[in-house]
């Protein structure tokens, strides 16, 4: 059960807004004033604060200013209820750290919805994203959905790509972040010799296009669609304005795409040192992933062209290699589609 601390020194309203809270299913404590709310805070560990601002012995401000001080408390969600509107209240109380504002009077709704979206905050902070696309992807998923960027329209029409359409190109400037609802896409690289390199599969559920938007430079790489898909565009001014609306939503987001540069970086050395074998065997394991989430028994659907431009290698070559798992008892191959058959010995091939 999560909880709630309520500091404020009317009695009427602390003991009505505890009583809704209750009622909401929270636990409550209260606080009859400032200092009394910081003792009880660093002793109960709340999962999120309401605090009035004028108070006596120590004000609502007072009351941040300890709390963002201790380790122990700092992190907790923070909301002023006030009967102050000034607009200087209000930038004050934000930029000590408070995480918003409540006016006295409020209606019932108003309050748990503060509670709520806090909370959701709270818990896509805390949660441990992977850095592959399937992390960043559910880390915007779950920022968009908190509530906690209520400009950010709820819903965007979903266009229908043709396979072999191009979404966006290298050198050119973003104008979208694209989600994939249905169907498969492939980011790519051309050398300067005419041969490509892909540097990224997407399939559903996928975000596209957001390292160009976050950095504001032009795209590095091209994108087209393998096959028709179902693609809904959210315009570039939305999508920056759900990622730094929040500067904590900010930084977690950069930590996690940290990672994910990384793990490019590690799939670039890969390319370069380890074998052939090593090669595909890594790619069957990724391919697998990005493109069967829910169903490790369907067979891949990626033309040969395609994986080989994805190892980096011959399409002849990574024939070859595919026909040796094959006879290794490694993969299946029915009709020119891969199923594996052995994730673990592919993940852990010696050679």
């Amino acid at each position: 059960m999560k909880s709630v601390l309520v500091i404020d020194d009317n009695s009427d309203i602390r003991e009505n807004t505890a009583e809704i809270l209750e009622l909401a299913g929270y636990k409550t404590f209260t606080a009859e004033n400032g200092k009394k709310g910081v003792e009880v805070a660093q002793k109960e560990k709340p999962d999120v604060i309401v605090c009035d601002i004028m108070m006596p012995e120590l004000d609502g401000y007072g009351v941040l200013h300890l709390l963002r001080k201790n380790p122990d408390t700092e992190q907790i969600p923070f909301v002023f209820l006030t009967a102050k509107t000034e607009r200087s209240d209000f930038r004050k109380g934000m930029e000590m750290g408070a995480d918003d504002y409540i006016t006295k009077p409020f209606e019932d709704i108003e309050l748990l919805n503060a509670i709520e979206v806090r909370l959701k905050k709270a818990s896509i902070l805390d949660n441990k994203y992977s850095s592959s696309h399937q992390g960043l992807n559910q880390f915007i998923k779950d920022v968009k959905s908190s509530g906690l960027v209520s400009q950010l329209s709820d819903q965007y029409d979903v266009e229908t790509f043709s396979k072999k359409q191009t979404l966006y190109q290298e050198g050119k400037r973003p104008r979208y972040l694209y989600y994939l609802t249905k169907g498969k896409v492939k980011g790519y690289k051309t050398h300067e010799d005419g041969k490509e390199y892909i540097t990224d599969l997407f399939s559903d559920g996928d975000f596209i296009g957001y390292p160009a938007l976050i950095e504001d430079k032009n795209y590095d790489d091209s994108a087209v669609v393998l096959e028709d898909a179902d693609i809904i565009q959210i315009p570039k001014d939305d999508f920056l304005q759900m990622i730094y609306g929040d500067i904590n939503i900010a930084i977690k987001f950069i930590r996690i795409i940290t990672q994910n540069v990384k793990e490019k970086e590690e799939r670039l050395l890969n390319l370069a040192y380890s074998s052939l074998r090593k090669r595909v065997a890594k790619a069957l394991v990724d391919i697998q992933a990005k493109f069967n989430t829910t169903n490790t028994n369907k067979p891949l659907e990626i033309s040969r062209e395609d994986f080989a431009h994805y190892v980096g290698t011959a399409t002849e070559s990574l024939i070859r290699t595919l026909s040796d798992f094959k006879a290794e008892k490694l993969i299946e191959i029915k009709e020119g589609k891969i199923s594996v058959v052995n994730i673990d010995k592919l993940k852990n091939l010696l050679y």
